[in-house]
């Protein structure tokens, strides 16, 4: 025998969604404040402008749950059976011009409304003028890493991006050319700004202006492939005589002696000559990252790992131990080569 819910317990229901959707928002939002890609948190002006677009589409969003919670629970209180009905159907419509037209306009005025807000954030964006003093720089997207070309500057580095920072008074930005050398990839660095995709044969562009120093961490967004996971990004925004004495370090050679290590002729006798280059020495491979000065950088393998002799090691040894489906092949050293290729890594500072 079924029994027909009381008044006491669709109350203590409609209490239960409430208490369900304040948890819901309180977690969501404690995720957001602890995230390091916090979209809420933007230090850019790019990630400024889609941050206060977001809290518009927020707003309007929370507006029309607002109303639709309200109805529902309006109609589940308003119109809950009671004992002293007689079981009788209520009186049926069968359409309303006014209520089908009143729930056509509204949608389509809303959706033009943030249809011309988006719009408006996009080509403020997009056609914010270059000043001359800007930095240049060229990413391309590889399967698995990121390559960063300074064309203005003459350097050459990859995974880790560095750039000055900012004064708003006197802002300074950093113009960003996007390339793919392979498939779809997707920059993005969510407190710097939005994703902007690298499409081969179609160039793309974006820009950022930081302003506060710090590292801020950011993903492939386009999927590209088994490790498009750990296709991470590191932006490293630093004072401008941190980032001039950055650039000098990364302009000199790696290597200052005549004499060949053991570790090097293990380098340029076998196959990482042909996807490495190290300036100073004969190596000058392009399919792989520029090791100059691999040991200034805080992570390898596309910051899937700490930059340590252990993890150097092992990722010589055998690249899918840290990086499954990596396409750096396994070297197949012995140990006595492995250990000298390993120490002279170690020197590339």
């Amino acid at each position: 025998m079924q029994t027909q819910p009381t008044e006491k317990s669709r109350s203590f229901c409609v209490l239960q969604l409430l208490a369900i959707f304040w948890v819901v928002a309180a977690i969501s939002s404690a995720a957001q404040v602890m995230s390091p890609t916090n979209i809420f948190d933007p230090v850019s002006t790019p990630a400024k402008s889609i941050f206060g677009l977001s809290l518009f589409v927020i707003a309007v969003s929370t507006a029309i749950f607002g109303v639709v919670f309200t109805l529902l629970v309006y109609c589940v209180v308003k119109f809950r059976k009671r004992t002293s009905d007689d079981g009788r159907e209520p009186p049926q419509v069968y359409g309303s011009n006014q209520v089908e037209l009143a729930w056509t306009v509204i949608p389509v005025l809303i959706v033009v409304v943030l249809f011309m807000a988006t719009a408006r954030v996009i080509a403020d964006v997009q056609k914010s003028p270059r000043p001359d003093d800007a930095l240049n720089v060229i990413a391309i997207g590889h399967q698995f890493w990121w390559e960063y070309r300074y064309p203005g500057l003459g350097v050459v580095t990859a995974n880790e991006l560095h750039v000055p920072v900012s004064d708003p008074d006197h802002p300074s930005p950093t113009f960003i050319k996007l390339l793919s050398a392979d498939t779809d990839h997707s920059f993005w660095v969510p407190r710097l700004a939005g994703k902007t995709d690298l499409i081969p044969n179609h160039p793309n562009s974006m820009w950022i202006d930081p302003h506060e120093t710090g590292l801020f961490l950011g993903q492939c967004a386009q999927y590209c492939g088994t490790q498009h996971a750990k296709m991470l990004l590191r932006v490293y925004v630093q004072s401008k005589d941190d980032f001039e004495r950055w650039v000098q370090e990364q302009r000199q050679p790696a290597i200052a002696s005549d004499v060949v290590s053991p570790g090097q002729r293990v380098f340029e006798t076998t196959a990482c000559i042909n996807c490495h280059r190290i300036a100073g020495t004969v190596a000058n491979g392009r399919f792989g990252p520029d090791l100059t000065h691999l040991m200034s950088r805080d992570t390898i393998a596309a910051g899937a790992a700490p930059n340590t002799p252990e993890n150097l090691r092992l990722w010589i040894r055998n690249p899918a131990a840290i990086k499954p489906g990596s396409l750096m092949p396994a070297m197949e050293l012995n140990d006595q080569d492995l250990n000298a290729l390993t120490t002279y890594l170690e020197t590339l500072r």
